[in-house]
């Protein structure tokens, strides 16, 4: 129930240093709070075990969550129950980020902007990061299991089991397709959302599950362009080194159409006004803009890949903010 948490930061901040050095605020936020907790006050210690959820990663997830229940919920706000699933979400996802903080101690070692964090440098112990992870994954489905419904639970579980077996033990070291099969596991929360308001698996289901799905290729794929020389370092099959960068920037084309053309679903559908399709058709406009840049940047492929990367944050601020809000606005 999180997205992939290896190549996933959610939020804006600096421009990746291009030598691939110390990792910046947009995609080592985790090893950069792990690297200033290096003494052994209670204040560091509780800074490692933070870090360990993937804070940027964690929250954005949760945004999306929050984002799904009030799509799912125009008429009112059940406060009590979009509390428990935000709250339970958030741990959950917690629990799988740091499971996969374990589960990738070979691969962060050789990677950059990942050799920093705690269960590399040993900062926290892998049996003590395992306990940590269990501890959240079981207090995050109590609560689930306690104050939502059924279907809040199995997106859950199954959110949480993508992500850790399908992706994290499987696929993204195994596959090319491993963003594709990531993607699942990273639509799950604003899922999770939706049906802890609804209670139901419909159009409006599939729709914001389509929407953060199809969000992630073009936003990972540029992470996957810029970062090539370190994935291919750790052996992590991404498609810029199994294909090259030109066949991803036509892949990161592609894909960002897909995710404009399915962010203009809900109102034809009826769970929106104009004004959603308004703003979400302007700013899909621009990314998909830029997104054609990309086919004449070669020589410059990683400015530009920084560019839609950044560009993909705006727009999952912006589409969690628009489907929160669209079923409100005419």
């Amino acid at each position: 129930m999180t997205s992939r948490s290896s190549s996933t930061p959610l939020g804006p901040g600096p421009v990746p240093k291009k030598d691939g050095g110390a990792a910046s605020p947009l995609d080592g936020k985790d090893s950069a709070l792990a690297a200033r907790a290096t003494d052994a006050s209670w204040r560091s210690t509780l800074l490692r075990y933070y870090s360990l959820t993937k804070p940027r990663v964690l929250y954005g997830n949760v945004l999306t969550a929050a984002a799904g229940f009030l799509f799912a919920s125009p008429g009112g706000i059940d406060w009590p129950v979009f509390l428990a699933v935000c709250i339970g979400t958030t741990l959950v996802i917690g629990s799988a980020c740091v499971l996969n903080n374990v589960l990738d101690r070979d691969i962060d070692t050789l990677m950059a902007r990942t050799k920093k964090r705690a269960t590399v440098t040993g900062g926290v112990g892998a049996r003590n990061a395992l306990f940590y992870s269990a501890v959240l994954f079981l207090g995050g489905m109590a609560i689930l299991v306690a104050w939502t419904n059924p279907l809040v639970v199995a997106v859950g579980v199954g959110g949480f089991l993508a992500y850790v077996v399908l992706y994290g033990m499987l696929s993204k070291r195994l596959s090319i397709h491993g963003t594709l099969v990531g993607s699942i596991s990273g639509a799950a929360p604003i899922l999770g959302g939706y049906v802890g308001a609804s209670n139901a698996l419909d159009a409006g289901a599939a729709i914001a599950f389509l929407i953060l799905f199809f969000w992630q290729m073009p936003a990972f794929y540029s992470i996957a362009v810029y970062r090539r020389d370190e994935y291919a370092r750790a052996k992590v099959p991404v498609i810029s080194v199994v294909r090259g960068i030109p066949n991803t920037v036509v892949q990161i084309l592609v894909y960002t159409v897909a995710y404009v053309a399915v962010s203009l679903l809900p109102q034809p559908f009826g769970y929106t006004g104009w004004s959603y399709t308004v703003v979400m058709g302007l700013l899909g406009a621009g990314w998909i803009v830029l997104a054609v840049r990309g086919l004449r940047a070669a020589g410059n492929y990683d400015h530009w890949a920084r560019l839609m990367f950044r560009y993909a944050l705006i727009m999952m601020c912006a589409i969690s903010v628009m489907l929160a809000v669209g079923p409100r606005l005419p």
